[in-house]
C-alpha cells in the first residue's frame, strides 16, 4: 500500500525548533528542507541537524523525507552523501526539486545505490520524490515518472513553475474579470496526474502560500482532491487538519466502498452464484464499481479509518 501523504509538512532543515515541533504534529509526511527554506550559508550545518534529528527518532508513523538541492547547484552531492550515509537507516525518501529530465532522477538513483552498498543498507529501499517546477520538467514528466523504480511521487511546484513560464501573478484581485485562478493550473495538474496514475506513483499538489487563509487552502486542496491527487504540501500547522480532511474520504463513502468490495467478492464466488453484476441495495455494482471502490477504500485505509457499517452476505 502506498504511504499516506495527505499532508506533507515542509520544515526548514536549519531550524531545530521547527524540527522538534514537527514531531508533535499530525502530518502524514514531514520533509526536512535543505533547499529553498535553508539559506546557502546554513546548508552545511543543516545537514548535520537533519542527520541528528532523523537518528533521534520520535517520528512515529510519519513518512520521513529530506529535500536536497537540485542538480544545477553545488550542494546536491554533499546533501545526498551526508544525509544518507549519516541517517539512511532512518530515512524513507529523498525529494529532488526542479527535475527536468529522467537522467537527473537516474543520477540520484545511482548515487543512492552506491551509498546503500557502501553502508550495507537495503538497496532500493529509499524512495525518490520528483518535483516538477518548470516547463521542461512538465514536458518530460512521463519519462521522469518511469526513470527509476524508486520514484514514489510526482509533485507540482507552483511558484517556480509560474516563474519558468513567465506567468502573470495570480494573486486574488489581480486576475482579469471572469478569470478563475484554478484555470491556469488545470492543465498542469492534470498532466502531472496522468503521468503519476499511468505509472502507479502518487501525485502531490504543492504549497498554498497564504498560510493563515485556511478557507483558501481548503478550497485549493479540494480542487486537487477532486481531480484525484493524493495530498498537498502544508507550510503551517494550521493547514494540516484541513489537508487530512480534504484528502480522506467521508466516513459514509469509506464504509460504502468497503461494502462494495465485500459484496462483489461474495457474489462473484461460487457461493454467491458467480455473478458479475448484482444489486447492493438500490445500486447495481460490477467490476467498474469494484475498481472505484478500491480507490476510496485504499485512501480510507491509508488514513487509518475504521468501518462503522459492514455488509453481510444474504443467508442461504
Amino acid at each position: 500500500m502506498p504511504r499516506p501523504r495527505r499532508s506533507c509538512l515542509a520544515v526548514p532543515g536549519s531550524s531545530q525548533k521547527m524540527i522538534d515541533k514537527a514531531r508533535t504534529l499530525p502530518a502524514d509526511q514531514v520533509f526536512l528542507d535543505l533547499e529553498d527554506a535553508c539559506a546557502p550559508l546554513a546548508k552545511p550545518d543543516a545537514r548535520k541537524t537533519i542527520v541528528a534529528a532523523l537518528n533521534e527518532g520520535g517520528w512515529g508513523e510519519r513518512t520521513r523525507v529530506v529535500r536536497v538541492n537540485d542538480w544545477t547547484t553545488e550542494w546536491t552531492y554533499r546533501d545526498v552523501v551526508e544525509v544518507v550515509e549519516g541517517a539512511g537507516a532512518n530515512l524513507d525518501c529523498l525529494m529532488l526539486p526542479k527535475v527536468q529530465t529522467a537522467q537527473q532522477v537516474q543520477a540520484l538513483d545511482l548515487l543512492l545505490t552506491q551509498i546503500e552498498k557502501t553502508m550495507g543498507y537495503e538497496v532500493g529501499r529509499i524512495g525518490i520524490e520528483a518535483q516538477i517546477e518548470n516547463a521542461r520538467g512538465l514536458v518530460e514528466v512521463d519519462a521522469i515518472a518511469t526513470a527509476s523504480p524508486r520514484v514514489e511521487t510526482i509533485i507540482f511546484g507552483p511558484a517556480d513553475f509560474m516563474a519558468s513560464i513567465n506567468m502573470k501573478s495570480l494573486v486574488v484581485g489581480e486576475q482579469p474579470p471572469g478569470y478563475d485562478v484554478g484555470d491556469a493550473y488545470h492543465y498542469i495538474l492534470m498532466r502531472i496526474l496522468m503521468a503519476a496514475r499511468a505509472n502507479d506513483v502518487q501525485a502531490i499538489d504543492g504549497p498554498y502560500l497564504q498560510i493563515r487563509d485556511v478557507d483558501g487552502f481548503r478550497r485549493v486542496a479540494g480542487r486537487a482532491a477532486a481531480l484525484g491527487y493524493d495530498g498537498k504540501w502544508v507550510l503551517h500547522p494550521g493547514q494540516i487538519d484541513a489537508a487530512n480532511a480534504v484528502f480522506s474520504p467521508d466516513q459514509s463513502d469509506y464504509d460504502h466502498a468497503e461494502n462494495i468490495l465485500d459484496a462483489y467478492e461474495f457474489f462473484t464466488s461460487d457461493r454467491g452464484g458467480q455473478r458479475g453484476a448484482v444489486m447492493l441495495g438500490d445500486e447495481m455494482i460490477d467490476e467498474a464499481s469494484r475498481k472505484m471502490a478500491l480507490v476510496i477504500a485504499g485512501k480510507g485505509r491509508a488514513a487509518g479509518m475504521t468501518r462503522t457499517d459492514k455488509w453481510t452476505p444474504p443467508t442461504e
